[in-house]
């Protein structure tokens, strides 16, 4: 597949003077090289990139660059008609933990740093009959970088605490995140995996049938 615009636009965002970019590192191509230090973008599921960010963190540090669209409008291309419209939905960066899920040792990998990038986009649909049917078959042409309006990054295990609201006091469940944090249950069970992974909460027992879990840091 070729590659998106919202990753190409990325690159140029993020890259500095005598940066080298798509350079081959161990076997991988790489998207930026900065002296030593290796930055990967990946605006989609990291299980695609699970092997290759292991096999680059066992010679080099390597920092996990992800986009949460904090804001997108959706554009309709429907043969010669097109619309656009802003997406209700507003973005944040625990939705990183959708992704996250699927490597979530990484953080406690003193080589890894993840930063998460707040923007404003736009997703092109196509009516091609190809899409999926919960999109009634438009899928996705292509994705574009309107602004970057925010970051977050996170350099070590305890960093990531800062997701977690103070009104959570002693034991939790992710019920309890939920709630507090305004999150999804869904998101808020990823959430309290990867962060029992990252080793910076632990589970302790049980209320009913969810999992109680507490800080360890």
């Amino acid at each position: 597949m070729p590659e998106q615009s919202l990753h190409s636009q990325l690159k140029e965002w993020y890259c500095k003077p005598g940066d080298r970019l798509e350079e081959m590192v161990e076997g991988f191509i790489v998207d930026i090289v900065r002296g030593d230090f290796l930055i990967e973008i990946q605006t989609g599921n990291f299980s695609m990139i699970r092997d290759k960010l292991e096999e680059l963190l066992k010679t080099r540090n390597l920092r996990l660059v992800h986009p949460v669209p904090e804001r997108k409008w959706i554009i309709r291309l429907n043969g010669d008609k097109v619309s656009r419209r802003a997406s209700p939905k507003r973005g944040r960066v625990e939705e990183v933990f959708n992704e996250l899920i699927y490597v979530p040792s990484l953080p406690a990998n003193p080589g890894f740093s993840l930063e998460v990038l707040l923007v404003h986009m736009e997703e092109m649909l196509v009516n091609d009959r190809f899409g999926s049917w919960r999109r009634r078959r438009w899928s996705t042409q292509d994705r574009k970088l309107l602004d970057v309006v925010g970051s977050l990054l996170f350099k070590k295990p305890e960093d990531y605490l800062c997701l977690l609201p103070e009104t959570l006091q002693g034991r939790f469940t992710s019920k309890d995140l939920a709630k507090a944090s305004n999150l999804s249950p869904s998101l808020a069970r990823k959430m309290v995996y990867c962060l029992s992974r990252i080793g910076v909460i632990e589970e302790g027992g049980m209320y009913g049938r969810s999992k109680l879990y507490y800080l360890l840091m």
